[in-house]
């Protein structure tokens, strides 16, 4: 890296540094419509997938630890980046990343399998439900109504670089011209008896209410069998019923 180009910040109070923060604390992108990427791998990941890297700010220790990437550099000292920081431990690096811009048609492209979020507020559980997605095939994530915005700072931690890879939405279900399985703990119809080889969409209710009522009438209900618990965590619930519609699809890494 050329240490001569990097600016040098001392206070928060920076316009850009301000735009971040106020990212950060909203769980949003910035004015700019950056995701601020925290964190030494989450920035490996961005690099990988080939997103666009539109600053890079770390301590001095942080931005010894990356290459030159050719993008507007800045250095804050080690007790004004905690300040900005999102995590409890500061890794001493992050990257405001371009927003990925997807074509909605992909929502429907080719065989689809679709994970649906129907006010999932919980921003590890989305990132998680968004690393599930990619490893089992899904084709897109659509976000309901009421659900974290995928640009929350947790959530692209626990999304462990899948936010960089897998088309994202947000809209409503009446958008998605194919089977609708919801995901409900009282549903009759097991999860590995319904037929996933088609265009389907899954769709994964809120950690405290489940399934609204409006999607619980445009889905079929199908459920995880479990011995001794009323239900799972959404993650972990998104994640069985993907493996199963893997299973079935044939879907082998």
């Amino acid at each position: 890296m050329d240490f001569s180009r990097i600016e040098r910040i001392s206070s928060l109070q920076n316009p850009l540094l301000k735009s971040v923060r106020k990212a950060i604390q909203k769980g949003s992108t910035t004015d700019e419509g950056c995701l601020v990427a925290e964190g030494f791998h989450l920035l490996e990941e961005a690099v990988t997938s080939g997103m666009t890297i539109e600053t890079i700010i770390g301590t001095a220790q942080g931005l010894a630890g990356v290459g030159d990437l050719g993008c507007r550099t800045i250095e804050l000292l080690d007790s004004t980046f905690r300040d900005l920081s999102s995590m409890e431990t500061p890794q001493g690096i992050m990257a405001l990343v371009k927003q990925p811009v997807w074509d909605r048609e992909l929502l429907h492209a080719g065989n689809p399998l679709v994970v649906a979020l129907d006010s999932v507020q919980d921003p590890g559980n989305a990132g998680t439900i968004l690393r599930s997605a990619e490893a089992f095939g899904a084709t897109a994530v659509l976000a309901l109504r009421g659900t974290v915005d995928f640009a929350n700072p947790k959530c692209l931690r626990a999304s462990a670089g899948s936010v960089f890879r897998l088309p994202v939405f947000r809209g409503e279900l009446s958008e998605l011209k194919m089977t609708l399985f919801g995901a409900a703990g009282e549903a009759s119809v097991l999860a590995s008896t319904v037929d996933w080889t088609g265009p389907c969409a899954v769709v994964i209710g809120s950690e405290g209410q489940g399934l609204s009522e409006a999607v619980r009438k445009a889905t079929k209900a199908v459920r995880i069998p479990t011995h001794g618990v009323e239900s799972l965590n959404a993650a972990i619930a998104a994640a069985v019923f993907l493996y199963e519609a893997a299973r079935q699809r044939g879907f082998e890494q």
